[in-house]
């Protein structure tokens, strides 16, 4: 099954496409596709990976699944398109980023200028119907992005995994390098921020091992878009 993500990861995931669970994967999307709303768009499934290569990662964020809105959901972990309101735990992440670094709190949530300097925004999930959260947590996806979490433990230039709640926590048993650092907090999302992520600094916390290997570290100001 010929798919290209178009960087250095084809050549470290390259046979998962042939797997019988990525086979019947692609099978059930075609259907769902068809006959659901699903986000994100199709040719956007991919975006993360085909935005950060596997030798660029230095940080990576570990989201559960899409957004589930109408015009939101791009490819990337916690990120929505310009335009598109700030969904609550991206405005708490903001506002951790404010306490910690200083960093305004933009008008949007379009993240797109984390991935371009590294930032893997993954979710475990690819894919979901709009309006059911989690509606494709089970159809195989997390064979796929536990494929990816593996391939990035496994290099030998540090990454910092930023783990915030009990499902991307659920993954930590993937991330056995030394080499890399692993921060943990409760989710930013309003039922949970205030009892731990608020106040975590794990944005210094994260730039402060970048610089200490030898990485520039991470400008984590997004911009005013005037939307």
């Amino acid at each position: 099954m010929n798919v290209s993500i178009g960087n250095d990861w084809d050549n470290l995931i390259f046979d998962e496409f042939d797997k019988p669970y990525y086979k019947n994967l692609r099978k059930l999307l075609i259907d769902e596709y068809k006959n659901y709303e699903i986000f994100p768009d199709m040719y956007e499934i991919f975006s993360s990976i085909k935005e950060v290569p596997f030798n660029s990662t230095k940080v990576v964020i570990i989201g559960q699944d899409p957004y589930h809105g109408p015009g939101q959901a791009h490819g990337f972990s916690f990120s929505v398109k310009p335009g598109i309101r700030i969904p609550p735990s991206l405005l708490n992440i903001y506002k951790e980023l404010n306490r910690d670094l200083g960093c305004y709190i933009p008008d949007n949530g379009y993240l797109l200028k984390w991935a371009k300097q590294g930032v893997l925004l993954l979710n475990t999930t690819l894919t979901v119907r709009r309006g059911s959260p989690n509606s494709h947590s089970k159809i195989g996806w997390n064979y796929f992005t536990d494929r990816i979490i593996m391939e990035l433990n496994n290099r030998d230039k540090p990454i910092v995994f930023l783990l915030w709640g009990r499902h991307a926590q659920d993954k930590i048993s993937l991330i056995t390098n030394n080499n890399h650092l692993i921060l943990k907090s409760t989710h930013p999302s309003p039922l949970s921020a205030h009892r731990g992520f608020l106040g975590c600094s794990h944005f210094s916390a994260a730039n402060n091992f970048l610089v200490k290997n030898d990485m520039e570290a991470i400008d984590w100001q997004i911009e005013n878009i005037g939307v």
